[in-house]
């Protein structure tokens, strides 16, 4: 019997704010919300850039002066506003109308030399056998060369690409806990993680005292690095701007850190641990392994998410000099203006002129049904599977090659035979990877409009989050399963407001691409679709909390369903605790440095089973030969 893998919690943090609660989610739609959800969205966001903050449970202003939650958004609203979503990139990242770089400079001498004078000290070693060094006072020296001088000089340029999907100004993880010199997307990631395990309303350890150790995993990556001068990016460049490299820069910059950081400061997980990169696909990537892990009864909770920060001048320079990046001049060109819009660069399924980058950590926290039964847990939704396919033979690497349509055949096909033709065709939607480049726009409606003919589904709808947010590489499909989660919620249908109509080549006459925001019915199934560079193609196919209920209630009854929801009255008790502290900026980051280590003195190893003092319950060691039949 497969085990069916329940979302239980969801927390993070992008361009359109926190996650859990669907806060973020909110942020896009928010002229479509009730006057009770829009307030409570400004109230939060806020708190989490720090326009207001709490002062003695009362919500006050940098001056101190109470304010009430009716009065935020008359007085920060559009504020709010304009410093969340994709606009300019502000300069807590870098200047990008005067990014710093070292300008090569070929110097040759107007006479018979080029002289000057410097410290004695920073004469470079050895000393070139041309150089004439004489000593001067205050332990200086001359030096004159006779040949051409090749120099690095300290310059600025006017960057091409000048806008991103930041996280909310003011924002800034490291604030909130000791990060200790950590790199950005380490410290996105204690956020997010955070941010997840406590939207479940549920204790860790109360989850812990019901099943074995080593029954949790943690599956998560970034694909970049750690790009910050606090990881690979200061590795790298550090000897060649007159830096050192420090002993944390190649340890913290390796992908496995986002999986390692919350084993080791979040949860304490001696269970399984994943990493597995796929470019854009990595949040759907690691997915798919905790799925089948309990699927198969491996592992009965995980965490899955990403983390990436990749606004950084040599990241941005990567994808720009791959024409892939929306830049200034492309967007004047599409308008027709001698002023780039940055509030609205990503277009996907419009006129288009590249992707624009984001920043993010997206994590999910997935329960198998029987553990979600006991403990009442809070259903978001389930995922029925991630199909996963490459591309075959190709001439570009980054090119789009075949395995997408098979992977969205899969998910299609594995929908309609777990809930039938009429779900499919009228309760279906699909998060698209939407990149925003006119060779996307092209290839992945075709694909929709394949799919759709064949399973006979019309007015399909597709959202894009990367409309709004950007693309946040690693976590990118997980801001698309966030969007997922609040469309299942909110009923409504973000359109791609940053479009002012379809492209004329999209093949959109089976799907809505919507320009607006819509109510939509209740919708009872997402398909999460991602396009990786390298032919890294994943789907994943989630089902709406209302139907993952339901297929519960047909597997356990009508009296351990009763028994559940009277449970979960006190899961959401606790949840409505954290909500209301988080949109008051107060997070109670978990970051255990240090603390609750496990005395490896204590352990209790037998044939059978291992057990630390740490943990209530065992664990089992195999007891039976897999391969009697062979042996």
């Amino acid at each position: 019997m497969a085990r069916l893998p329940l979302i239980i919690g969801m927390g993070g943090i992008n361009a359109s704010g926190r996650t859990s609660f669907h806060q973020g989610f909110r942020r896009i739609v928010i002229d479509k919300l009730n006057a009770e959800a829009r307030q409570e969205t400004f109230v939060g966001l806020a708190s989490l850039m720090k326009l207001v903050h709490n002062q003695e449970g009362v919500l006050a202003d940098a001056d101190g002066n109470a304010i009430e939650a009716s009065e935020i958004e008359a007085k920060f609203g559009e504020q709010i506003l304009a410093g969340t979503l994709i606009r300019k990139i502000e300069k807590n990242h870098f200047d990008v109308d005067a990014t710093h770089w070292h300008q090569k400079m070929n110097i040759t001498p107007t006479e018979q030399h080029i002289s000057f004078e410097l410290r004695a000290r920073d004469l470079p070693d050895p000393v070139p056998s041309s150089w004439v060094i004489t000593e001067l006072a205050d332990k200086k020296v001359s030096v004159q060369i006779p040949e051409e001088l090749t120099i690095l000089h300290d310059s600025y340029r006017d960057n091409p690409i000048k806008a991103a999907g930041q996280f909310p100004t003011g924002f800034e993880p490291a604030t909130l806990y000791n990060s200790r010199y950590q790199p950005r997307g380490l410290q996105a990631t204690i956020f997010a993680a955070t941010d997840a395990i406590r939207s479940t309303g549920l204790e860790w350890d109360a989850i812990l005292d019901l099943i074995s150790p080593d029954e949790v995993g943690t599956y998560s990556a970034s694909i970049m690095g750690q790009m910050h001068d606090e990881g690979l990016g200061g590795l790298l460049k550090s000897r060649l701007t007159g830096s050192r490299v420090s002993t944390k820069q190649l340890a913290l910059g390796l992908n496995t850190m986002p999986t390692d950081f919350i084993n080791a400061y979040v949860t304490g997980n001696v269970g399984k641990t994943f990493t597995s990169s796929g470019a854009c696909a990595t949040f759907l990537y690691n997915l798919q392994t905790a799925v089948n892990d309990i699927d198969a009864g491996r592992i009965r909770v995980a965490i899955v998410g990403s983390s990436e920060t990749p606004i950084t001048p040599e990241i941005i320079e990567g994808f720009g000099n791959m024409s892939a990046l929306a830049n200034e001049e492309g967007l004047k060109r599409l308008d027709g203006t001698d002023t780039a819009d940055h509030r609205r660069p990503s277009r996907p399924f419009g006129q288009n002129c590249g992707f624009t980058i984001g920043e993010g950590a997206q994590f999910v926290v997935l329960m198998d049904d029987a553990l979600a039964l006991e403990m009442g847990a809070k259903v978001l939704g389930s995922v029925a599977d991630v199909f996963i396919n490459a591309d075959g033979y190709k001439k570009s690497i980054t090119a789009p090659g075949p395995g997408n349509y098979i992977t969205m055949a899969k998910s299609v096909a594995l929908a309609e035979q777990v809930l039938g033709k009429e779900a499919l065709q009228k309760r279906s939607f699909i998060l698209a990877h939407g990149s925003s480049t006119p060779q996307n726009r092209v290839t992945e409606s075709l694909i929709y409009h394949k799919i759709a003919e064949c399973f006979n589904i019309e007015n399909w709808p597709v959202a894009a989050p990367k409309a709004y947010v950007g693309h946040t590489l690693g976590p990118a499909s997980g801001d698309q399963m966030a969007m997922a989660l609040g469309i299942f919620n909110h009923n409504i249908m973000p359109g791609i407001t940053t479009i002012d109509e379809v492209a004329d080549d999209v093949y959109d006459a089976h799907l809505n691409i919507a320009t607006e925001h819509w109510h939509c019915h209740d919708m009872d199934i997402a398909f999460i679709n991602s396009k990786g560079f390298g032919g890294n193609n994943a789907t994943a196919t989630v089902f709406s909390p209302k139907v993952s209920l339901a297929m519960m209630e047909k597997r356990y009854g009508t009296a351990a369903m009763t028994s559940y929801f009277e449970k979960l009255e006190g899961v959401e008790q606790a949840q409505q605790v954290y909500r209301d502290n988080a949109n008051k900026g107060q997070f109670d980051l978990i970051y255990k440095f240090g603390e609750g280590l496990v005395d490896e003195d204590s352990m209790a190893l037998t044939s059978d089973s291992l057990s630390f003092a740490e943990f209530k319950n065992s664990i089992a060691l195999p007891s039976k030969n897999p391969f009697d039949d062979m042996v």
